[in-house]
């Protein structure tokens, strides 16, 4: 899967040089490629709460995506689920924030980011947005993410980026959303 991404990314450095519409955005998942290698579910049960969900992978429009759906709980001190991508590489240097394409069911979802400087597991920043029933792009800046304690630099580091996680948090709701694309612009 490295492999994959590698010559993802020479071959958008390389189209981008000579296609400068390329080069506004890089895309670093689009679900075709075995994305269920790269994604992972994670819920507050890990440290006691009681949401519950899962990851699933569907084709509409004839197109891969990811499917989280589950229970947020803020019971037992709880409130998420979350599925969570690595990277393999920071965003290109110019670039100025993720670009996502989803769709839900009409309510606030958030975009965690880890660094290298996110050591502890409570430890992240982030940036909400809304989703409706259609497909839409959502762009968010990385000078909107907020650290999640005062523990951490104001905002994040786009070179110190280590994993992009697609997040229902902070109030009790059930929660579906799809993810079609995920990529810096």
């Amino acid at each position: 899967m490295k492999l994959y991404r590698a010559l993802a990314i020479m071959a958008a450095v390389v189209f981008g040089a000579a296609h400068p519409a390329a080069a506004q955005t890089m895309l670093i998942e689009d679900f075709t490629m075995q994305p269920e290698t790269r994604w992972r579910f994670f819920a507050d049960s890990v440290m006691g709460g009681v949401s519950t969900g899962q990851l699933d992978f569907a084709t509409a429009d004839g197109r891969r995506h990811a499917v989280m759906t589950g229970r947020v709980s803020t019971e037992n001190n709880g409130g998420f689920i979350q599925i969570r991508m690595e990277l393999d590489a920071p965003p290109p240097k110019d670039a100025v924030g993720l670009r996502l394409v989803v769709r839900g069911n009409d309510t606030r979802y958030f975009v965690h980011l880890r660094t290298s400087g996110t050591l502890l597991p409570w430890q992240y920043y982030q940036a909400g947005f809304d989703v409706t029933r259609e497909w839409a792009e959502v762009k968010l800046p990385f000078a909107s993410f907020a650290a999640s304690g005062r523990m951490l630099r104001a905002t994040p580091n786009p070179q110190s980026l280590e994993s992009v996680g697609i997040v229902a948090f902070g109030r009790d709701h059930e929660a579906k959303i799809e993810v079609r694309e995920v990529g810096f612009y």
